[in-house]
């Protein structure tokens, strides 16, 4: 008896917990680092001067067990990746799809592997905060969570997490089987301040 019918075919895509909303948006998809990608939308440009949502689902997501020293509500930029503390003996390693397979391995059996159980949005432009604002309460003025602070909480009613990777741009953590619905209170949010889908 052969059981190869269980090996992944390797011309086999993973595809985003919210590649249906995507299409529905109007986005054209190609496949990137072994994953389905949202490229591009219909009427996208308008969306960066305001507020633009990106999925970034195929993002490296490690949770890294025994790590201490890492300050709490603070992203460190280590080996490429965020280092993003959610207790004082864990971590989450957020790295780029390409990175996720050597990460793995240098962080050996303290790493749980959660990138297909997380999904991730990045929301970006001028009025970003504005449309968190419209689904969670983490804070994220400046002076509580400056460029590089993480913040765990619930976000649209769902655990989840947001590290501000730069001036203007935030990225928001939650988990895989939400993706739809998640997809749909940020869509309705940025929606009602001009905002929109764009691709990656």
């Amino acid at each position: 008896m052969t059981l190869e019918f269980l090996s992944p075919s390797p011309t086999a895509v993973a595809r985003s917990p919210m590649e249906r909303e995507a299409l529905a948006a109007g986005a054209t998809l190609e496949p990137r680092d072994g994953w389905n990608v949202a490229v591009s939308f219909d009427g996208e440009e308008r969306h960066r001067s305001t507020a633009a949502f990106v999925d970034r689902s195929r993002i490296g997501k490690l949770e890294l067990h025994g790590v201490h020293g890492l300050p709490l509500g603070e992203a460190t930029r280590r080996d490429d990746a965020w280092w993003c503390p959610t207790s004082h003996e864990r971590a989450l390693v957020l790295c780029e799809p390409d990175r996720t397979a050597a990460l793995r391995e240098q962080l050996g059996d303290a790493v749980v592997d959660l990138t297909s159980a997380m999904g991730a949005l990045t929301i970006a432009g001028p009025l970003a905060p504005e449309v968190f604002a419209r689904f969670t309460a983490i804070d994220l003025r400046p002076q509580v969570t400056p460029v590089h602070g993480f913040r765990p909480g619930s976000v649209a009613r769902t655990p989840g997490a947001i590290l501000r990777e730069a001036e203007d741009r935030w990225l928001m953590l939650f988990g895989a089987a939400l993706g739809s619905y998640v997809w749909t209170v940020v869509a309705d949010a940025a929606a009602s301040l001009g905002g929109g889908p764009a691709g990656a």
